[in-house]
């Protein structure tokens, strides 16, 4: 009798010890599909910066060669002046 009961305790033992694993391996699963989910988030995040700064750099990659005109501009008021 006292083997039953030996084994009818290593069984719950076993149940019990599978029941937490498993409780154990959801809880971690759903940690990582919120890692995942906030990775991805992270992404889309970077991505629209990287799009805005490559806009800017379009919008002020002339502004050296703007400065430049002006004073170009600059002297052809000048020469024109001497010839008008």
């Amino acid at each position: 009798m006292s083997t039953v009961i030996a084994l009818s305790s290593n069984q719950t033992a076993w149940s019990i010890t599978l029941v937490v694993g498993l409780v154990v391996a959801l809880v971690v699963l759903g940690l990582l599909e919120m890692l995942r989910r906030s990775v991805r988030e992270v992404e889309e995040t970077v991505r629209g910066v990287w799009e805005a700064g490559k806009g800017v750099e379009r919008n002020t990659v002339m502004i050296h060669a703007l400065k430049s005109t002006r004073e170009r501009g600059a002297e052809l008021v000048q020469e024109l002046g001497h010839h008008g």
